[in-house]
């Protein structure tokens, strides 16, 4: 019997398509060559974009589990799996798993990854780089962003746990490894339970006692965090280098930017993703910081981390952007000089507070026209210069 695993998303997909191999070689299958060789075809589904989604929908209607036409493929078993199959089995009424096994009889199986578990060592192709995840989901609800219904609230992996899968990469002559999560900076809020006799809270890492980082923002205290400390032991086993995805703003600490400056095999490349440069807009993304805030916390990272390279996302589009909240948008960018920038076009995803609540009323003509402002603004002109 043979598998083959088509994924669809982020890095954080990836990393679950490597345990599911993991699974299916542990079960005596081996990998086919390609999807029309497979018994069974695992397609591991993404719902950030409209387009992703499609992208897998058109996937299962070419695939059949019927004798095929010569120019389809054949599968015996169709197992979907990912941020599709997430969101319908986390509808506590059960109305959207019915909809999708309607919306895709040919799909066999519908796998939520939860059920994929850390047991057995991920199947890599890459021999040098390991992507490693430390926690899954997300607590912070942006109106846009589906993650949270998809993958649900934030679970880190023990701390142990990924300080051993770490060194036996390492063991395995790994050069580099990739700290995994939907908001990296967040890692152990909830795995902090005990508290000492003068109120701090005290936690046993690897040998020794510390009192996590405490984030302060706008004025407040928001969560404890163990992030830099799981970043500083991971990058003093020895990798060559050592990133991590992706972080949010407002967790992002003074004490993790020391860690990054004092360990240069740290990345100098860091993804924070800004999807605004507008302050009202912001504030309609539930993004817990303002323009300033997010400037400030650049001109930090860049004076304190030399050579620093900061990459980020970017929403155009968002319900009610006018043209004068998206030209403050380009103002940050030329700001920030980013090196990289991923712009996408609003689309609604369901279960969000923005589709429930807001009106996509920016026509896709004009969505294209200011994703092509920033594509040109930013990643152009570094193109050319990487030629």
């Amino acid at each position: 019997m043979k598998y083959f695993i088509t994924t669809f998303g982020c890095q954080a997909n990836i990393a679950d398509s490597e345990r599911i191999a993991a699974r299916y070689l542990a079960r005596g299958f081996t990998e086919a060559a390609s999807i029309g060789e497979a018994d069974h075809v695992i397609i591991n589904t993404c719902m950030v974009r409209q387009s992703a989604e499609n992208r897998a929908y058109g996937l299962i209607n070419n695939l059949s589990k019927f004798p095929p036409k010569e120019d389809q493929p054949r599968a015996e078993k169709i197992i979907l799996t990912g941020c599709l199959v997430g969101l319908a089995v986390r509808d506590k009424g059960g109305k959207m798993l019915v909809a999708l096994k309607k919306k895709l009889p040919r799909v066999d199986e519908f796998l939520p990854i939860e059920e994929v578990g850390f047991d057995l060592p991920p199947v890599r192709s890459d021999k040098l780089h390991a992507w490693v995840p430390i926690s899954n989901g997300c607590n912070n609800y942006c109106t846009y962003c589906v993650v949270p219904y998809t993958r649900g609230p934030e679970v880190s992996r023990p701390y142990g746990e990924i300080i051993a899968e770490c060194r036996q990469l390492l063991q395995d002559g790994y050069k580099e490894v990739t700290l995994l999560g939907q908001n990296v900076n967040s890692y152990g809020a909830d795995l902090i339970k005990v508290k000492s006799n003068e109120g701090k809270i005290n936690l046993e890492l690897s040998g020794r006692v510390v009192e996590p980082v405490v984030v302060k923002h706008l004025g407040k205290y928001r969560i404890p965090t163990l992030f830099p400390f799981l970043l500083e032991d991971v990058a003093k086993m020895g990798f060559s280098k050592v990133s991590f995805i992706s972080s949010n703003p407002w967790d992002f600490s003074d004490e993790l930017i020391s860690v990054i400056a004092r360990n240069e095999n740290i990345s100098r490349e860091i993804h924070l993703p800004v999807q605004s440069g507008d302050d009202e807009v912001l504030k309609k993304m539930n993004r817990w910081y303002n323009r300033s805030e997010y400037l400030q916390l650049a001109v930090n990272l860049k004076f304190k981390i030399r050579n620093l390279k900061l990459s980020t996302d970017i929403i155009v589009g968002f319900p009610g952007e006018t043209e004068e909240q998206f030209l403050n948008t380009v103002e940050l960018a030329k700001e920030v000089n980013f090196t990289k920038a991923y712009v996408a076009m609003y689309s609604p995803r369901p279960a969000t507070t923005a589709t429930k609540t807001l009106v996509d009323d920016i026509p896709h003509l004009e969505k294209k026209r200011r994703w092509q402002i920033l594509e040109d603004l930013i990643n152009k002109p570094n193109l050319k210069k990487k030629d």
